[in-house]
């Protein structure tokens, strides 16, 4: 019996399952929308919605945990200078979770997840800097 255990395990060990969320919560926080798997969504929502009640919090102690919690400190600056003033009014309810229908390759449930008042020119944005640097690195290399 399973009572009490809260979460999915995903046949993960735990700390391939922390690492998992983590770097979804990476990729939601930079794009502010993502394309995963219904379960995994359904676990990642509260998850990055505790970490956006902290960013809300603004303290140093605060903006600690979440550097601890998901490692990289350009998406924590962007989650407290950005994400936590949005929702500064908002009691929760930060994310939205839309089914998308199922994967080709083995039928798994797909889902959508983003911010509810998401910034739509976020999605790509990270990835289109990051392409035009390395752009200009090769061109100044020539």
């Amino acid at each position: 019996m399973r009572h009490g255990f809260k979460g999915r395990r995903f046949a993960r060990s735990v700390s391939h399952r922390k690492s998992m969320l983590a770097n979804l919560a990476v990729s939601l926080i930079e794009h502010e929308q993502i394309v995963t798997t219904l379960p995994k969504a359904k676990d990642l929502r509260p998850y990055v919605e505790k970490l956006v009640t902290l960013g809300k919090r603004g303290d140093l102690h605060a903006r600690r945990q979440v550097i601890a919690q998901i490692g990289n400190e350009n998406v924590v600056k962007r989650l407290f200078e950005t994400l936590a003033p949005r929702y500064a009014a908002r009691n929760g309810g930060y994310l939205r979770i839309m089914k998308a229908g199922f994967r080709h390759g083995d039928n798994a449930a797909m889902a959508v997840i983003e911010f509810v008042d998401r910034d739509v020119s976020a999605k790509g944005a990270a990835d289109r800097a990051r392409l035009e640097a390395e752009g200009a690195d090769e061109a100044a290399a020539a």
